[in-house]
C-alpha cells in the first residue's frame, strides 16, 4: 500500500523524462553535427592502393574462415596488417588537421 501511495505522489518516472528541457535536445543536435576528422581520414586511407591490398587479403581470409564449419584459423595477422597500413597512412595526415 505504501508503494502505491508513492507512485501516486511521485508519478511515473517515464513522465519525468518527457519534461526534459528543450535546451538539452538542441545541444545534442549540435553535437551530432560534429564530424570526427580521424574517421574521415581513416575512410580516405582505406581507399589507398596500399590499404586496399591488405583489406582484400583480410576479406579473403574472412570468407575462407566463414566457409568452414570447424576451424581454428583466425584472421588476426591479416587484420593487424590492415590496421597497421591504415594507421600508418592516418598518422601522416591526421595532425595537419588538428588545431
Amino acid at each position: 500500500m505504501v508503494f502505491e501511495r508513492k507512485m501516486l505522489t511521485y508519478g511515473d518516472p517515464e513522465d519525468e523524462e518527457d519534461d526534459a528541457p528543450e535546451e538539452e535536445e538542441e545541444e545534442e543536435e549540435e553535437e551530432a553535427d560534429l564530424v570526427d576528422p580521424l574517421e574521415t581520414i581513416r575512410a580516405k586511407c582505406e581507399e589507398t592502393e596500399h590499404c586496399v591490398h591488405y583489406k582484400e587479403r583480410l576479406e579473403l581470409c574472412e570468407t575462407r574462415v566463414n566457409s568452414k564449419s570447424n576451424t581454428t584459423e583466425e584472421c588476426t595477422e591479416e587484420l593487424f596488417d590492415f590496421l597497421h597500413a591504415r594507421d600508418h597512412c592516418v598518422s601522416h595526415k591526421l595532425f595537419h588537421n588538428v588545431k
